[in-house]
């Protein structure tokens, strides 16, 4: 990491004054506020897991939503929620899932090791809730992705520290909870952490088989949410959803050629992403960049991807800004997050049945710039001060995380 003074890295990594925290905390406490003022249940994406909670306690099955696409696990989860009268929940879920995104905001800057009083540690969130639409989206959405946008850093800073079958079990429970971060095993597989890897698999296996036989139709998910999931055959989802197999259809595209479009592209993502995990550069930047090709890949070919999945890799990305050889240091990394700026009207872009265009914009030309940076990574700089390694090195440095 360069912080010397001639770099924008040390004014970043300074301590922030205390009223910088003061502005923080006010955006913070609006967009909370704002969220308790206007939401039930937490949001309209926690309503319908709680509902299922709910429904369960009643005796029927959470899979007669259509639009529930958990594992059994995360029916139980749930369960707390759904004994709390709505009245707290309209508080307790907004104010949660804007300490969640806190929290993982905090872990990214450790990963990079990156103060927390830091001027980048306030900025840095600051830019996230305040110039990255769906940061409040996901707040007032009260969605569960928040809790993959905590534990994908937080596995990552463990892993970064050699605690890797811990850092198994922490995804482990986030995909029994969502099973968002499933990608992630591909990351254990290329550590070749195997118990860790075993954790990460067994944990949402074995609670989501135990759950489900508490349900009146056990094999619920897989006879009903999996095919819907693989088809797609939402009308109102497809609206909403930012992957290229769902957007190139409603440009003409045949849905057979589109989704072999994805999946290629999803191929090559990962191709990218495991040259980056062999390369250069600090073990926190490795991991983080290898992290986010991963779930940038998946996200391209998964049903449905929703423009707030971003939030799960772009702190982590975010937060490596003081590496010279970070991916935020290149154009087209704050180019694809522009149409993604609140308050900017997009013309013929900005009703609800065209939203999706422009985050799927977002998406590819995010996933398009993360795969070739970890390619002209592997291959060069790596943020190790234009220093190239020798192979021996590079597999010391493999071996270290």
């Amino acid at each position: 990491m360069v912080t010397g003074k001639s770099d924008i890295s040390g004014w970043l990594v300074r301590p922030a004054g205390g009223w910088w925290w003061t502005g923080l905390a006010a955006v913070l406490g609006a967009l909370t506020v704002h969220t308790v003022l206007v939401t039930s249940d937490g949001g309209m994406d926690n309503r319908i897991v709680v509902d299922a909670a709910r429904t369960w306690l009643d005796g029927g099955s959470p899979y007669d939503d259509r639009h529930f696409l958990y594992f059994p696990s995360a029916v139980m989860a749930a369960v707390p929620q759904a004994l709390l009268p709505r009245s707290v929940l309209d508080v307790l879920v907004p104010a949660g899932a804007a300490l969640a995104l806190t929290l993982g905001w905090a872990c990214a800057l450790r990963l990079h090791r990156v103060p927390l009083r830091s001027r980048l540690a306030v900025l840095g969130l600051l830019a996230l809730a305040a110039g990255f639409a769906p940061f409040g989206q996901l707040v007032r959405l009260g969605n569960w992705t928040v809790t993959a946008v905590l534990a994908l850093p937080l596995c990552l800073l463990l892993a970064s520290r050699g605690r890797w079958v811990t850092a198994g079990a922490v995804v482990g429970v986030a995909v029994a909870v969502k099973p968002l971060l499933a990608p992630m095993v591909l990351l254990f597989l290329f550590a070749r952490r195997w118990r860790a890897l075993a954790l990460v698999v067994l944990v949402p296996a074995v609670t989501s088989v135990v759950a489900a036989l508490f349900l009146p139709d056990p094999t619920g998910f897989l006879t009903r949410t999996l095919p819907f999931l693989l088809t797609g055959d939402d009308a109102f989802l497809r609206l909403y959803e930012a992957g290229p197999a769902a957007v190139l259809p409603r440009l003409g595209v045949p849905q057979a050629l589109a989704t072999a479009l994805a999946v290629l592209a999803a191929a090559v993502g990962v191709g990218c992403a495991y040259r980056r995990w062999r390369g250069p550069g600090p073990a926190g930047l490795r991991l983080a960049e290898t992290s986010a090709g991963l779930m940038l890949s998946a996200f391209l070919v998964s049903r449905p991807s929703y423009n707030h999945y971003l939030l799960v890799v772009l702190p982590l990305l975010l937060a490596g800004l003081p590496h010279a050889g970070s991916v935020t240091r290149r154009p087209w990394f704050w180019l694809a997050l522009v149409p993604q700026l609140p308050g900017v009207t997009w013309p013929w872009l900005e009703s609800g049945k065209r939203r999706a265009f422009r985050d799927s914009v977002t998406l590819c030309v995010l996933a398009v710039t993360v795969a070739h940076h970890c390619v002209r990574t592997a291959g060069g700089d790596g943020g190790t001060g234009g220093a190239r390694e020798t192979p021996e090195g590079r597999r010391a440095a493999v071996e270290s995380v």
